[in-house]
């Protein structure tokens, strides 16, 4: 996510960290940096300016804060910037009536059809009955795709192919869509917006009375983003804003200080292709996560989905114990798995994220991590259970069995019995606490 802008700002944070002084030199060197990246980052280049000033006067008018280093407070100054930059902390929407309606609204080719299979999946896992209705009564095959995207979410929906008037559609359920709590509405988009799309929507918002109005823009237009929200705001009265397509786009800076200079909020952005690759936007902790801080919140919600949290306690007082076998090994490799690519877990993880790993190193952890799985899948109940039995004929029946080489099998042994030597020799908390403690002063100050 922002890849080339998360990099270069953890650069800058790297010359805060090694330099002896931080003196007007530096500074200004620093500030340089960072207009650097956000300019490659498709920021708005009087949003940069401005945000570089505010960083030089605040760092030389504010006195550093009794507990920090001039150094931390110089962090401290950039991290609470580039939270404003992109919006600022923003209030997530709450449920508060049921149903409540969502209604999304967009220009073609914005992602707002596969957006509602994902809020739906989203609102889902948190325990809300939630339903999908299609009101996209021009695209070609729009009703097709929203009912294959709600087969993932397994939510249910609400959608007729035949009629062509959207208002009709939505009196035809609107009884029925009363049952659900949530009800997610895909509306229809043009190449632009025209006369017609704005009239359609204030039909739309006047006979619906949708809670949430959400513009769903596509990272990819980068600065763009600040003429579609304004005109979407003035034409639809819209609530919040959902940036689609943040993986592997240069432009996705330019997206969110777009809109966010607008006074649009951000509510989610979109971190992938698959169902599940929707996050709720937290300014604070996405900035964390580019200036490779972590973002604990993520990993908890993440670690969520991945695994009971009785069955997280439980393995985490084996881990810190030493206490664990081969089951429980395998059970963390799988929630691992759940959790997402290792790219992603590693960012979410505070001190990882700053770490320069090539992603081709990942890559091959991660492969290694699926082969393991693999040769697990081939021992028996009593060799996972207590490995130290694993003798070479049963080595050699695993490699067999999993299809890898005896090489890896015992790569595998061998990481298992230097992991529990090492958490042995860890003394719980300790040091891991004292480190999160001091980012959550710098964080939440």
């Amino acid at each position: 996510m922002l890849e080339g802008l998360g990099n270069a700002l953890k650069g800058t944070m790297e010359k805060i960290a090694k330099a002896v002084f931080v003196d007007d030199s530096l500074l200004n060197e620093l500030v340089r940096d960072i207009q650097r990246s956000l300019l490659q980052g498709d920021v708005n280049v009087k949003l940069v300016f401005e945000l570089s000033e505010r960083i030089k006067e605040r760092f030389k008018k504010e006195e550093t804060p009794a507990g920090l280093t001039k150094k931390e407070h110089l962090i401290h100054i950039l991290y609470e910037e580039l939270v404003s930059l992109v919006g600022g902390e923003n209030e997530p929407i709450k449920i508060g009536k049921k149903p409540f309606f969502i209604m999304l609204v967009g220009l073609f080719g914005s992602g707002k059809t596969t957006t509602a299979g994902k809020l739906a999946s989203w609102y889902s896992k948190r325990g809300f009955k939630v339903a999908l209705l299609g009101l996209d009564v021009y695209r070609a095959a729009a009703m097709d795709q929203l009912e294959q995207i709600a087969s993932k979410s397994l939510c249910p929906v609400f959608t007729d192919k035949k009629e062509k008037d959207s208002l009709r559609i939505w009196k035809e359920f609107s009884r029925e869509l009363e049952k659900f709590d949530v009800v997610i509405i895909d509306t229809a988009g043009r190449d632009a917006l025209s006369k017609e799309l704005i009239d359609e929507l204030r039909r739309l918002n006047k006979e619906i009375k949708p809670d949430e109005r959400l513009l769903v823009i596509s990272a990819d237009i980068g600065q763009a983003a600040m003429e579609q929200a304004k005109s979407f705001r003035e034409a639809a009265d819209i609530t919040g804003v959902i940036i689609t397509k943040m993986e592997g786009t240069a432009k996705g800076g330019g997206a969110l200080s777009a809109c966010s200079a607008t006074g649009a909020k951000i509510k989610f952005i979109g971190v992938g292709e698959k169902i599940d690759d929707l996050e709720e936007f937290k300014a604070k902790n996405f900035i964390s996560r580019l200036l490779g801080m972590g973002d604990i919140e993520a990993l908890v919600e993440k670690a969520k989905d991945a695994m009971s949290e009785e069955k997280a306690e439980d393995l985490s007082k084996k881990f810190l114990k030493g206490d664990f076998t081969l089951v429980d090994l395998y059970e963390q490799m799988e929630a691992l798995r759940k959790m997402g690519p290792l790219t992603k877990v590693m960012e979410m993880i505070p001190g990882m994220g700053s770490l320069k790993m090539p992603k081709e190193l990942l890559k091959v952890q991660e492969d290694k991590l699926k082969n393991w799985r693999f040769i697990m899948d081939s021992f028996t109940k009593e060799e996972l259970e207590n490995p130290d039995i694993m003798s070479s004929g049963r080595i050699e029946r695993a490699a067999h069995g999993s299809g890898r080489s005896t090489a890896e099998v015992k790569e595998l042994l061998k990481h298992y019995r230097q992991s529990k030597k090492i958490m042995k020799s860890l003394k719980p908390g300790k040091d891991i606490n004292k480190v999160l403690s001091r980012m959550g002063n710098l964080k939440m100050r």
